[in-house]
């Protein structure tokens, strides 16, 4: 089945799911903060190696990820975040808060901050005040640009 391509839309929330959004990509990604680094480290989480091998294609290209090589015969590659890649940390801790919170199961690892060693959160704040603020204090409203294209 193709999907259809959220690539040209005006909202960066579909741009980056064209990226993204597929199942196993961000669990994938979580794998590497985690240490996986080679074929064989990903395969735990129990995606088949068809659907591995094409999103890591797909990561690669996307420059979330760099190969590089770690043997030459048979040729095998490690998979490394880049600066792209390593930025998807708070989606992804901002996807684990949420399902701490919002659904039932147990929670097998964390993130933590390295020089204190204590649970890291991710929180809203706002860029011009530097203040947190929780979610009810945020509108969500179309771009000036948006309203008027669309008369």
């Amino acid at each position: 089945m193709r999907k259809t391509s959220l690539a040209e839309m005006p909202c960066p929330v579909a741009r980056t799911l064209d990226v993204i959004g597929e199942w196993w990509t961000l669990i994938i990604v979580r794998e590497a903060f985690l240490g996986a680094r080679r074929f064989d480290d990903f395969k735990g989480i129990g995606i088949a190696d068809n659907i591995l091998s094409a999103r890591l294609k797909r990561l690669v290209g996307e420059g979330i990820f760099e190969r590089h090589p770690y043997q030459a015969h048979p040729e095998r590659f490690e998979y490394q975040l880049t600066q792209k890649g390593r930025e998807l940390l708070p989606v992804i801790g901002a996807l684990r808060s949420w399902g701490q919170k919002w659904t039932t199961g147990r929670t097998l690892n964390r993130m933590t901050h390295e020089a204190c060693g204590h649970e890291v959160s991710v929180h809203l704040y706002c860029q011009e005040c530097r203040r947190p603020i929780g979610g009810q204090e945020v509108r969500a409203e179309r771009a000036r640009e948006s309203l008027t294209a669309a008369g």
